[in-house]
């Protein structure tokens, strides 16, 4: 075979990698704005110009052939490498433009994240910002996300990123509610407490608390559970009972004193815990788009001292 290929196969190795990575033609399809049948017939051409059949086709899937997997990875080099030229050229663009799509968890992009994006449009009027609020865990490149926000003790490897905070959870509770029913001094007084917890699984109504080394757990009941961080904090400041939330939803209102936080002295474990990292795909050149919206939000959570629970 010539090493002087024409240079419209360059395009179909590119649609040929789009498939694989889509795993279908109708997706890769709908990501490139064409049409599946358009698909095909790149493939086609790909395949008779290597001779070699890189699909097998089945009804319901495909499957790369043994020839299309060292296809694939060669393929993929190249569209690895027009990516890094692409960033490359970024670098040399200095004002900051474009769609930055961000998968953040829900609750942290309701109630940390959205409050600074009003601020962050008007500073970079050719910025166009996407919230993916989901608490799944995202796939960068499958999922065509620029950067996730992730809830972690470690960040997972092939990925880099900035700390941005710690994620703590408390008990809170109406100083109303307190005055009727009364303010519990251990954990085990939760049990005579209506209790609102996320609800999801039997083990979210069963809370943990720690202190000096010491862990007791307890079985709580209440008539309210819900999976919605916003949701739960309403259900307090309502007077229904004691709940659970990450303290950046309830500072707030703690500053304001229309919550008090319940059991101080003794921290609360959660399976939701950990620094929230903002992290993206490891690269030398990180377009200025990412890189002022990752510098700015560093620097808001830096001047939120209070997001740290005393």
């Amino acid at each position: 075979m010539s090493i002087n290929l024409p240079l419209p196969l360059l395009g179909e190795m590119a649609i040929f990698v789009k498939v694989v990575e889509a795993g279908s033609f109708s997706a890769a399809a709908r990501q490139l704005g064409t049409s599946p049948s358009a698909v095909s017939r790149s493939i086609s051409r790909l395949e008779q110009a290597l001779a070699t059949r890189l699909l097998q086709r089945t009804t319901r899937k495909l499957r790369l052939s043994e020839g299309g997997e060292e296809v694939f990875k060669r393929c993929q080099e190249m569209v690895n490498a027009a990516r890094s030229v692409m960033e490359i050229s970024g670098q040399y663009t200095h004002e900051a433009e474009g769609l930055i799509r961000v998968s953040v968890p829900k609750a942290v992009g309701r109630f940390v994240v959205h409050p600074h994006m009003p601020q962050f449009l008007r500073r970079y009027p050719k910025v166009d910002v996407q919230l993916i609020l989901e608490d799944r865990q995202v796939d960068l490149i499958d999922d065509n996300v620029d950067l996730s926000i992730r809830i972690t003790d470690n960040p997972p490897p092939g990925l880099v990123g900035r700390r941005l905070l710690p994620i703590e959870h408390l008990l809170c509770a109406t100083p109303q509610y307190l005055a009727t029913h009364g303010t519990p001094l251990h954990p085990h007084d939760l049990l005579e407490h209506s209790c609102i917890y996320l609800g999801e699984t039997p083990g979210d109504a069963r809370w943990k608390l720690r202190q000096a080394g010491k862990t007791v757990t307890v079985g709580v009941r209440g008539r309210y559970a819900a999976n919605h961080t916003g949701v739960r904090l309403d259900a307090v400041l309502q007077d229904v009972g004691i709940g659970s939330l990450p303290y950046f939803t309830a500072r707030h209102a703690l500053e304001e004193g229309r919550l008090v936080q319940v059991l101080a002295q003794w921290d609360f474990i959660a399976s939701y815990h950990g620094d929230a990292w903002l992290l993206h795909s490891p690269t030398r050149y990180l377009p200025p788009k990412l890189r002022v919206f990752i510098d700015y939000l560093v620097e808001c959570m830096a001047k939120e001292p209070t997001l740290r629970r005393r």
